[in-house]
C-alpha cells in the first residue's frame, strides 16, 4: 500500500483528492493537513510514503514545509500541487527536493499515475505545463564546447540517463532497452552516483541545463 498524506488549505480539494485515491486498491490516505506546519507534524505521526503538497497555504507554505521535511531527514517523498500556469515559486520546490509535480487540473489518471511513480522513487511530471516548468527552470548556461558531462558513464548508462531525462519510468526504460527492471534500477543508481546527483529530479535538470534533453 502507498501511504499518502494530503496537504491543502481547501477542504473540498482535500476531500476530492482523498476520494480519488481511496478508490484505488494500492492507496491508503493516512492523513490530511491544512498547511505546511500541520504537514510536518502529521508526517511524523502517520509516516506517509508520499505527501501531496499544495504550495500556497497559510502559516507555512508548501515549499517551506518541503525544506523542513528534507532537513529533518524525513523519508516521505513530496509531490507538489500547483495551480495551472507557470509559477515562479515552484522553481524553489525543485531545490527543496520535491520529487513530483501535478497541476490541479490534471486528469484523475495522471494524478494517480504520478503519485505511484513518486512512491516508486521516480521523478514524475503530471502535465504539460509542469514539464515546461522544468525546461524553463533548467535553461541555464550551456557547458563549454568540448565538455561532456556524461563522460564518466558507460554507453548503456548514458542511454539510461537520456531516457530518464525524457521522463520515462524504470519499467518504460526496461521495455525500451529490452532488459529487466532490476537491471534498470541498478543502472539508475550508478548514474546518480557517478554524476553526483541526489535523485532523478537533479538528473532531469542536468539534462536540460546541458542541452542533452530531447
Amino acid at each position: 500500500m502507498i501511504r499518502v498524506l494530503i496537504v491543502d488549505d481547501q477542504d473540498l480539494a482535500r476531500a476530492g483528492l482523498r476520494t480519488l485515491l481511496e478508490v484505488e486498491p494500492d492507496f491508503d490516505v493516512v492523513g490530511e493537513a491544512r498547511n505546511g506546519r500541520e504537514a510536518v507534524s502529521q508526517a511524523e505521526v502517520c509516516t506517509p510514503d508520499v505527501i501531496l503538497m499544495d504550495v500556497r497555504m497559510p502559516e507555512m507554505d508548501g515549499i517551506t514545509a518541503t525544506i523542513a521535511l528534507r532537513d529533518a531527514g524525513h523519508p516521505a517523498r513530496v509531490c507538489v500541487l500547483t495551480t495551472f500556469g507557470l509559477e515562479e515559486y515552484v522553481f524553489d520546490a525543485i531545490h527543496a527536493g520535491a520529487s513530483g509535480f501535478l497541476v490541479k487540473t490534471d486528469h484523475a489518471e495522471t494524478i494517480v499515475a504520478t503519485v505511484r511513480a513518486v512512491a516508486a522513487g521516480e521523478f514524475a511530471l503530471g502535465g504539460e505545463t509542469t514539464a515546461q516548468l522544468v525546461a524553463r527552470f533548467a535553461g541555464g548556461p550551456r557547458p563549454r564546447a568540448g565538455q561532456d558531462p556524461l563522460a564518466v558513464l558507460t554507453a548503456r548508462e548514458r542511454e539510461v540517463f537520456l531516457l530518464m531525462a525524457e521522463g520515462l519510468s524504470n519499467a518504460e526504460i526496461a521495455e525500451r532497452l529490452f532488459v529487466g527492471e532490476g537491471t534498470v534500477k541498478t543502472h539508475v543508481s550508478r548514474v546518480l552516483m557517478k554524476l553526483g546527483l541526489r535523485d532523478r529530479v537533479q538528473a532531469v535538470i542536468l539534462a536540460y541545463s546541458s542541452g542533452l534533453a530531447p
